[in-house]
């Protein structure tokens, strides 16, 4: 029996829609019914994870978990969230089910050791995530050496997932904003750049400014395909 995959989205909707596109373009397919079966809740009613996280915001685990048993409920064989930030919440929700949810940050940081060896990553990601740790423990798990944006580079990211990619907003003025990033955090050592918010593989893909990258939501990709029994086309 072939095994499903059930995306937990909306958070947001274009970072789902770009999951589910790398899934489709990332499987070894020769026609239509060689594709896995893809189910999708993009529940944009959940609430935002960094303000919940920072600032006591609504807590989003309801509606994470009405995504959840939507997606049990169709069968999924395994979970994926296209939300790096709302992988601070996986614990609660993984308690809840017996579908297995993929851990996209443990993913990510297993592809950084195995690409560039002894190379220094970067985190590039929301402030609710750099302020969890996660990206921070899963990379020294795995022996990777690593930076933290400062804080004015977090507000450039910020700006870009919030003001810019979440708000609709056209990428084609924030180019030089997002040369001027990178170049600064090569300055400060980076060899490489972990695409650690579900936004930011939009934004590298669209103004095409040179990595080298590693993108969370492709990695995430590769390993869902993976757990299906299917082959990547690399």
């Amino acid at each position: 029996m072939r095994k499903t995959i059930g995306i937990l989205g909306g958070m947001g909707p274009l970072a789902t829609a770009n999951l589910f596109k790398k899934i489709v373009t990332m499987t070894k397919a020769d026609g239509d019914n060689d594709h896995i079966r893809v189910y999708i809740d993009s529940n944009s009613a959940i609430p935002d994870r960094t303000a919940a996280i920072l600032q006591g915001g609504p807590d989003p685990t309801a509606e994470m978990l009405s995504a959840l048993r939507h997606l049990e409920a169709c069968g999924a064989s395994c979970i994926i969230m296209p939300c790096n930030t709302a992988h601070y919440y996986l614990p609660r929700l993984q308690a809840l089910t017996g579908t297995p949810i993929l851990d996209m940050l443990e993913i990510t940081a297993r592809r950084c050791a195995a690409l560039y060896p002894g190379k220094r990553a970067v985190i590039l990601a929301t402030r609710g995530t750099l302020a969890t740790g996660l990206y921070s423990a899963a990379l020294e798990r795995q022996g990777v050496d690593f930076l933290v944006p400062d804080e004015r580079e977090q507000d450039v990211l910020m700006h870009l997932i919030y003001g810019v990619v979440k708000a609709s907003r056209p990428l084609a003025p924030e180019k030089e904003t997002w040369r001027e990033l990178l170049d600064g955090l090569r300055a400060r050592g980076a060899d490489y750049f972990i695409l650690g918010c579900t936004e930011l593989p939009i934004v590298a893909a669209e103004l095409e400014i040179p990595g080298p990258f590693v993108d969370s939501t492709e990695e995430l990709a590769r390993a869902a395909i993976r757990f299906c029994g299917y082959e990547v086309k690399e």
